[in-house]
């Protein structure tokens, strides 16, 4: 497969008690990612049965999109405030398509 896009998925583990902190963190940066360039999707789920987990599924053009998505001020802002509101630290993992 040539020209693949990267996968991710990128879980974030609140706190019991800053769920609803965490939530608001992660939903303002849902839209100015949609709008970077090289991002095809990017979506954010909250666990049925453990409020506390988050996933986002993402699919980016290439890791060079990927990697420049860290940088931009919406995620540098949301990194900023998630210290004392997590529960660990974000687990974010790049994946390639197989089939």
């Amino acid at each position: 497969m040539t020209n693949q896009t990267i996968r991710v998925v990128a879980r974030i583990i609140a706190l019991p008690e800053k769920v609803e902190a965490v939530k608001a963190v992660l939903l303002a940066i849902i839209e100015p990612t949609r709008q970077e360039a090289g991002s095809i999707k990017f979506e954010l789920l909250q666990n049925q049965s453990d409020p506390t987990d988050f996933t986002f599924i993402e699919e980016w053009v290439s890791n060079d999109a990927l990697d420049a998505h860290f940088t931009t001020a919406h995620i540098q802002e949301a990194a900023a405030k998630l210290p004392g509101l997590l529960a660990a630290e974000p687990d974010l993992r790049r994946y390639s398509l197989l089939a």
